[in-house]
């Protein structure tokens, strides 16, 4: 069965014993170089439901459709339910995008000269024209390049009717839909894989593959993987020899002075077994947004109105990924907050929105019958090409890119940084039933300060990005 969330976060319990569940991993080969809407019109490219007519609908559910995405609460302000670009930008102090050049701190700062690369298991076949149709729709400057390729091997052919691959299409649309609202002037590689990572190490060397190629290519300066596996899931032998051994695309990025970041998942304290359906019942993270050189992006719940105004304080989603790492102790960077993480590496660094009941609008035309519709999305998946937005502002704003940037999320937190918002209500304690028994793993609170499930906070971008640039420059 699927795990349902209300509209106020609290889960209903969550039956996990029929339903597997695939994990999004990522890899790249060049398909199309899209230069922006007009080549796209030209040819014929625009999805069905384009123009004026209304956009067929997807469901409002708020079922979970694959790994660390959702399909959200619907709302009325966007079709098909979800929150609006001009919402999220709002409400994280961007300028509106009828105003990016206007005055104000960040004032011309769009990402311009900076390249996001979104890493997703067998991507969209249609990505190329919905964005195209998400842009024009809400009035987004089309991304001065928008590249998608495969270095790992050539994506098998897309069929509709299967619901797995329709899930990774899902996340592949969020993740550069989302990651250019935040940043409109970057440049956009979506890297794509022939296989799905399940758990453990299954899948993982294609993407080492595919991000090591990115890399030695310098294809851009912030990697957003919406992707993970259980740590549990690695064999343990050698003290998890395994994950440390597909640790190169990470040490090449540290090297190279390139951000990568990683979803904390969307099981809040706990994560699934091997089997992909089941739970582990006792507490557990994955990675790679363990490691010490990925950035942990966690998620938090918004409330706002419709001009993307907040009407309370964000809160911590009980679905954002967090805990300490089995396989990695506590990174110097984390000193300062030790009394949390103890020994070991605690995550998440930082959130952003994720919640269900604050989910976005996402258009695709990857459906059966290839129409287009809208729908709501949610879950780290979301938080993380957000963030990856953020950063671009941030390596645009230093005129460089700023490489791993933990050590200055931590700087900031102490310093009580004005751009560093702490997040201090909710938990990520999960409730579910499985094989006929009801657990409850016990999470953490967000707490004044670093915790394990919100991080150091979210942001305030006029004042974060200035004061990122600085930090970690």
């Amino acid at each position: 069965m699927t795990w349902w969330k209300r509209r106020t976060g609290e889960p209903e319990p969550r039956e996990t014993g029929s339903r597997s569940r695939t994990r999004l991993l990522a890899a790249a080969g060049i398909a199309v170089v899209v230069a922006g809407a007009g080549a796209l019109a030209a040819t014929g490219a625009l999805a069905s439901g384009g123009g004026g007519a209304a956009p067929a609908r997807a469901p409002a559910s708020p079922v979970r459709t694959s790994p660390g995405v959702r399909n959200g609460t619907a709302s009325p302000v966007a079709p098909g339910g979800g929150l609006t670009p001009a919402q999220v930008r709002a409400a994280y102090g961007l300028p509106a995008l009828t105003s990016l050049t206007g005055p104000g701190l960040l004032k011309g700062i769009t990402g311009k000269g900076e390249t996001i690369v979104l890493v997703d298991s067998f991507g969209s076949p249609t990505i190329a024209a919905d964005l195209v149709h998400f842009d024009k729709f809400f009035g987004v400057p089309a991304p001065p390049s928008f590249r998608v390729i495969q270095p790992a091997g050539p994506v098998p052919a897309y069929h509709p009717g299967n619901s797995n691959r329709a899930g990774w299409a899902a996340e592949t649309t969020l993740d550069v839909e989302w990651a250019h609202v935040m940043a409109p002037g970057a440049r956009l590689v979506l890297v794509e894989t022939p296989t799905s990572e399940n758990e453990g190490t299954t899948g993982f060397p294609q993407i080492v593959t595919a991000e090591e190629y990115v890399l030695r290519h310098k294809l851009g300066q912030v990697i957003s993987q919406s992707f993970a596996a259980t740590e549990q899931t690695f064999p343990a032998r050698s003290h998890y020899a395994a994950i440390r051994n597909l640790r190169g695309a990470y040490q090449l990025a540290y090297r190279d002075h390139v951000t990568v970041l990683s979803a904390t998942g969307d099981e809040g304290a706990t994560s699934f077994r091997y089997n992909m359906v089941d739970l582990y019942t006792t507490r557990a993270v994955s990675w790679p947004s363990t490691d010490p050189l990925v950035t942990a992006v966690g998620g938090t719940q918004l409330d706002l109105t419709a001009s993307g105004a907040r009407k309370a304080p964000d809160v911590a989603w009980n679905g954002s990924g967090g805990g300490r790492s089995l396989v990695f102790g506590r990174p110097a960077y984390q000193d300062s907050v030790k009394g949390l993480t103890g020994s070991y590496r605690g995550v998440p660094d930082i959130s952003m929105d994720a919640s269900c009941a604050s989910s976005v609008a996402i258009y695709g035309s990857f459906y059966p019958g290839r129409r287009g519709q809208w729908s709501p999305i949610c879950g780290t998946s979301l938080a993380t090409p957000l963030f990856a937005g953020v950063v671009a502002l941030a390596d645009q704003y230093a005129g460089h890119s700023l490489g791993l940037i933990n050590p200055a999320l931590y700087r900031l937190e102490a310093e009580h940084a004005r751009g560093i918002v702490d997040i201090t209500s909710g938990n990520n304690t999960e409730h579910f039933s499985q094989n006929g028994k009801r657990y409850t793993v016990h999470g953490f609170s967000a707490v004044a300060g670093y915790d394990l499930v919100s991080g150091v906070g979210t942001v305030d971008a006029p004042y974060f990005v200035p004061e990122l640039a600085k930090a970690a420059g």
